[in-house]
């Protein structure tokens, strides 16, 4: 459903704009999305990237994706259904953010390629920078860090991205980075790219 279920609603519309919020950050504002399996290594990236832009002044914010089911999306499970819902609400919201001059991280496994094509569209064009984490699945699996792998193997978990459900993995993402590299240098890689978007 792409239209509002109301129909009695009129978008407001403020005074100040998107460039002359560029003007006042000095910086655009970007939706950068890290898609990868569980355990790629999206939120380690999206927090250290967060704390490198904001070194530099650009204002950042991270939304993770275990983070916004505490609350945002708390009455969402991991259905396929559930899993394109939970990707449409963040996308609208880093779309807000945008509105207000942000550079929003996104930590999603979003592992529909149609749901991550859908956030790009909402976007203006050149502000959604998709980011492919593209672990090998036995590096997650070694790595687990929440040991929900363990789980997913021995059938506790259904709908798993990668084991017991699919993971489309990005056909030509604006940026790709492998985390068995060093953090520092899969940080310095993706600051040189973003620069231009910024």
């Amino acid at each position: 459903m792409n239209e509002p279920v109301s129909r009695n609603i009129v978008r407001a519309e403020g005074r100040v704009s998107g460039t002359d919020r560029a003007a006042h950050f000095g910086h655009r504002a970007v939706t950068v999305w890290f898609t990868g399996l569980s355990g790629s290594g999206k939120s380690t990236l999206a927090f250290a990237l967060e704390e490198a832009l904001l070194e530099r002044g650009i204002a950042a914010y991270v939304l993770d994706g275990d983070n916004v089911r505490f609350g945002l999306n708390r009455d969402l499970g991991f259905s396929p259904e559930d899993r394109t819902e939970n990707i449409r609400r963040i996308g609208e919201v880093c779309r807000l953010f945008g509105d207000a001059g942000i550079v929003v991280l996104t930590a999603f496994i979003s592992p529909y390629a149609t749901d991550r094509d859908q956030m790009r569209a909402i976007h203006p064009e050149g502000t959604f920078v998709e980011v492919y984490v593209d672990t090998p699945l036995d590096v997650c699996e070694a790595r687990d860090p929440k040991g929900l792998y363990v789980k997913a193997r021995a059938g506790e978990i259904p709908d798993f991205s990668g084991i017991s459900a699919p993971y489309e993995p990005p056909p030509s993402p604006e940026i790709t980075i492998d985390t068995t590299q060093p953090l520092d240098d899969c940080i310095a890689h993706l600051l040189a790219t973003l620069g231009a978007a910024l």
